[in-house]
């Protein structure tokens, strides 16, 4: 990964609402979602889930496939890997036992995981 995609990429994560449709979408697997579901699960309006999935698209983090009439979202896990190892590549002095990104993310209230 070439550090203006890692930029790009972790540019379109700094905004809650994105971050938080990228997260559903990595819960959802492969299959994804598709944009009615991503809307009616975070509370977010059609034109504003519209907005931040383009700029997800753009920073190529999703994709989206029609599936008749809708438009499916998934998580690009190739994509989240290369981010991950650009992002702890080199890291910790020699030590990787440190910086251990394999444990999940501390988990919150279902109230802290929507944006609405």
């Amino acid at each position: 990964m070439e550090i203006i995609d890692a930029v790009n990429a972790l540019a379109a994560l700094a905004q809650n609402h994105r971050l938080a449709v990228f997260r559903l979408l990595v819960a959802s697997g492969p299959d994804g979602l598709s944009a009615g579901d991503i809307a009616n699960r975070l509370g977010l309006a059609p034109n504003t889930l519209t907005f931040h999935l383009d700029r997800l698209r753009h920073a190529a983090l999703v994709t989206v496939q029609r599936d008749g009439r809708s438009m499916i979202y998934a998580a690009r896990f190739d994509a989240m890997k290369d981010l991950l190892g650009f992002l702890t590549d080199d890291c910790c002095g020699g030590r990787p036992e440190i910086c251990e990104i394999t444990r999940p993310a501390r988990r919150r209230s279902r109230k802290a995981k929507t944006c609405g």
